[in-house]
């Protein structure tokens, strides 16, 4: 199937956070208080999927405070933390909001967002994830995580909606 026509179905974003929503790279501070950069147009990115009416979500392997926080100031729908199974997650997000795996986006990084890349009607890896999820990939960004990917997804399924003009014209 054609990347336009796999765009077109979806209905739901989900994401994964280190490597993604951030460049990977994690700041401790003596007292192990956790830093973390999020890239603002990627907020951007967020806010205009869910100002279209679709669902955004979060599938992290990691529990920070960084990810609760950064995710109530976008509105971000689903946030689950601490997960080593994120197909389960995944397929549970599916059932919980009626939808089918052609109607996913999921965007990841690094091995374990393999089996959701699998599955989602549309897997996408990071310019900057390991080799083998960019291989399983349906499409990869030419944005390296925590640089732009998920806005630079957005655009990509919006556009293939036919919707972009529309959200840019809301501006």
């Amino acid at each position: 199937m054609k990347l336009e026509e796999r765009c077109k179905s979806i209905e739901l974003i989900v994401s994964d956070v280190d490597g993604v929503l951030t460049d990977g790279g994690v700041l401790l501070d003596n007292e192990g208080i956790e830093a973390k950069q999020y890239h603002i147009r990627d907020g951007l990115g967020v806010k205009v999927w869910r100002k279209a009416g679709f669902r955004f979500g979060i599938i992290t392997g990691r529990n920070s405070q960084t990810v609760r926080l950064r995710s109530s100031e976008l509105g971000i729908d689903v946030v689950r933390q601490g997960i080593e199974d994120k197909l389960s997650v995944a397929n549970d997000l599916l059932e919980q909001f009626g939808l089918t795996s052609q109607q996913l986006a999921y965007i990841g990084d690094d091995l374990p967002d393999l089996p959701v890349v699998r599955m989602a009607g549309l897997g996408v890896a990071v310019q900057d994830a390991a080799a083998e999820l960019r291989d399983a990939a349906d499409y990869v960004t030419q944005s390296p995580g925590g640089r732009g990917a998920v806005r630079e997804l957005v655009e990509l399924i919006l556009k293939a909606q036919g919707r972009w003009a529309d959200i840019v014209r809301s501006f």
